[in-house]
């Protein structure tokens, strides 16, 4: 994985790279409670699975085959949180999580095959394909499989993105 922050000179395609040239440290994620990891295996994710009790799981592969593409990635690209952990291990092909800093800023993660990343429940984020055009995912979920995005503007009452304020952000200083 390589994260950087999110160059937005150009917005004409979110599926270019928009390299800032300004690399984010894995601590910097961390720091946002981003996790990232790299497994060749599965029997690795598998462990990790097990150890934070992911249940569920299900697959999902993206390219131009796939039907409504654009209206998924007009879906996917739109600024959101989930009341979960969201978890996604790059089986096949690349993409981009981009996830917002303390200062509001977007960090981009391009992640290709054998990635995994794990975002925070509350953590504003959204995601699309790279100029490839194609990625094979594996979603792990704590419980059923379940995709529920609430949009910015969110309700900032929200409880998730309340704890994942004082959590992550509140001891941040930008």
């Amino acid at each position: 994985m390589k994260a950087y922050i999110y160059d937005e000179e150009d917005l004409s395609d979110y599926q270019n790279n928009h390299d800032s040239g300004i690399a984010v440290s894995e601590k910097n994620l961390n720091d946002l409670g981003v996790l990232y990891f790299n497994y060749s295996d599965l029997k690795d994710v598998d462990s990790l699975a097990k150890e934070r009790n992911y249940r569920n799981r299900d697959q999902i592969v993206l390219n131009p085959q796939t039907e409504n593409l654009k209206q998924k990635l007009d879906m996917f690209i739109k600024e959101h949180i989930h009341e979960d952990e969201e978890i996604r291990y790059i089986i096949d092909g690349s993409g981009f999580f981009d996830v917002r800093s303390a200062d509001e800023k977007w960090i981009r993660c391009k992640v290709e095959k054998n990635d995994l990343l794990i975002l925070p429940s509350g953590i504003f984020h959204r995601f699309t394909l790279d100029s490839t055009n194609y990625v094979k995912a594996l979603r792990l979920f704590q419980d059923e499989p379940k995709w529920v995005a609430l949009n910015r503007p969110v309700d900032l009452s929200n409880q998730y993105r309340k704890q994942y304020e004082q959590k992550y952000l509140s001891s941040i200083t930008v």
